[in-house]
């Protein structure tokens, strides 16, 4: 039996019988002591492996409870529009990428977002992309993934032609004098597209998986709680490539797999359900998207938007068909991971929800931006969870506040009113739409503030501890599978999964939460990463 001892180290258990200790004394990967250097050297530190922590702080394993690691590893292959901080500036990095690309090619690229346009401009229109890419066929996501731009080259090589038929839940948007495409493709319209655009071959995922997966663990998640089918080729494709990585090559994280909804019948087809699989590799919730976005107010709220008051965005699903997709994950014993911002999508899916039995792992109520008292006291159940993403805070504010109007602001990104009224609540990314480092997450937690900025954070009352924000991404991200009793904490009995930093999380300002970097990741005891 192997025994591995990490000493000299300043260890934040989580566990309230020891919060901090100095040394962790690990076998078969799980915890089985803890307590001082010399204590547990003196014990058995015989023929063991010492590790030293050279004084670094750790925390239990950092688990990310909603990303989209299939997606961030392909984002490596196309062109980054994260950066770009004007419309002109965004033309000329589409310019310079399709001068590198051939005429039948297409070019993908990700991460735009006009709210950080510092000099406006707005959205870039067909017209502009057609100048600087007429010879390839184009589709540029959104940051947040809820929409796309296209060129007149795509809408041909599709055969766009107005009577198309839009799949449920997309817009595609028009001007609305001539009637002809702006560019813009909002929700599944999406799906127009997609088919069209040559799939990677499985190589090319596995090493774009890979990427992801080194990516994650360079960040010091432990855990992923990710929703990749769409990308990777459906579940037993995508199960597959988890299993050939995580268990064959050993890399490690800990990966939840959620199952988007089009794909429930594979479950039946692969005998797989909620827990399926190992410690490394498993089985999750059914996914589902119940509304889109504020950025592009797709997100449905149960009032017009306040700086639109034409429209309160909209359901992706109808009530009843909303329904319907919970009814048919409980007959496989699932639980469901929804997507919904706006308050009135939050209440739709609380009211299918009230209509079933709760499965074995909780159901999970993803972002929960918008949360209106009296939807509060409905998420106040023991199989629910609020599955945040702190860091759309720091990218949301301050055009949030105009979006959805000063009354309604008050009761949106309220993750200490949720904390105290005994909501469950887990953290996570989303990424790629914010980056993966959950220390911005935390950071954004604790601040309310984005990195840069030197006021008191937004709504300032709302600020977590940073316990309270650890908690999110260890116990938060354990609860979520009912999987506390195996970690989120480091307590005997549990699996040895660890952070650690280069400062001291529990006595530096948060604002060096930004130049903090992880220093070791450990995964059931095994260093997976060291910097």
């Amino acid at each position: 039996m192997t025994t591995t001892i990490f000493t000299n180290g300043r260890i934040y258990t989580g566990d309230p019988q020891h919060l901090f200790v100095q040394a962790l004394v690990v076998r078969d990967g799980l915890v089985h002591d803890l307590g001082s250097g010399a204590d547990m050297l003196s014990q058995w530190g015989t023929g063991a492996q010492v590790i030293d922590l050279q004084g670094h702080t750790a925390t239990p394993g950092l688990i990310d409870s909603h990303l989209h690691l299939g997606w961030q590893g392909l984002t490596f292959m196309q062109l980054n529009l994260s950066k770009a901080t004007s419309k002109d500036e965004m033309l000329m990095l589409i310019k310079q990428r399709a001068e590198e690309t051939g005429p039948e090619e297409w070019m993908e690229g990700f991460g735009w977002d006009e709210n950080l346009f510092v000099n406006g401009g707005g959205i870039p229109t067909i017209e502009e992309l057609d100048r600087v890419a007429p010879h390839c066929p184009i589709m540029l996501s959104r940051i947040c993934g809820h929409a796309n731009l296209v060129n007149s080259k795509a809408l041909e090589r599709i055969g766009y032609h107005p009577e198309m038929a839009v799949p449920a839940g997309g817009v595609v948007v028009c001007d609305p004098d001539t009637g002809r495409p702006t560019g813009m493709l909002l929700e599944t319209a999406s799906n127009l597209v997609k088919p069209h655009i040559p799939k990677p071959s499985y190589d090319q995922l596995k090493t774009s998986l890979r990427n992801s997966i080194q990516y994650a663990l360079q960040h010091g998640l432990t855990g992923a709680h990710t929703e990749d089918l769409r990308e990777l080729g459906g579940l037993a494709q995508t199960y597959r490539l988890y299993d050939e990585l995580i268990n064959q090559e050993e890399l490690a994280l800990r990966c939840n797999l959620l199952v988007y909804y089009p794909h429930m019948h594979e479950l039946r087809e692969q005998q797989m359900y909620a827990g399926y699989g190992n410690s490394h590799v498993q089985i999750g919730a059914v996914k589902i998207f119940a509304d889109g976005a504020l950025g592009r107010r797709t997100a449905y709220l149960s009032a017009p938007y306040a700086d639109d008051p034409t429209t309160s965005g909209y359901p992706v699903h109808e009530q009843e068909e909303l329904t319907e997709l919970v009814r048919q994950a409980r007959a496989l014993s699932m639980p469901i991971a929804v997507h919904t911002i706006g308050d009135k999508a939050l209440e739709m899916v609380l009211d299918s929800l009230d209509q079933f039995a709760p499965a074995a792992y909780r159901d999970r109520l993803i972002h929960t931006q918008i949360v209106r008292p009296d939807l509060l006291e409905r998420l106040q159940h023991p199989n629910r969870i609020a599955d945040i993403q702190p860091r759309f805070l720091a990218g949301d504010f301050p055009w949030v506040i105009d979006r959805v109007g000063e009354e309604r602001i008050k009761y949106s990104y309220i993750w200490k009113t949720m904390i105290r009224k005994g909501i469950i609540c887990a953290g996570g990314s989303d990424t790629p739409v914010e980056p993966i480092d959950p220390l911005l997450g935390i950071h954004a937690a604790v601040t309310r503030k984005a990195p840069g900025e030197t006021h008191g954070g937004y709504m300032p009352e709302e600020k977590l501890t940073m316990q309270e924000a650890i908690s999110l991404f260890t116990t938060g991200g354990a609860k979520v599978t009912h999987e506390d009793h195996l970690k989120g904490t480091l307590s005997r009995g549990k699996f040895a999964d660890m952070t650690v930093y280069s400062n001291d999380l529990f006595a530096m300002d948060p604002d060096e939460l930004l130049s903090t970097k992880i220093v070791m990741t450990v995964i059931g005891g095994k260093v997976c990463y060291t910097r």
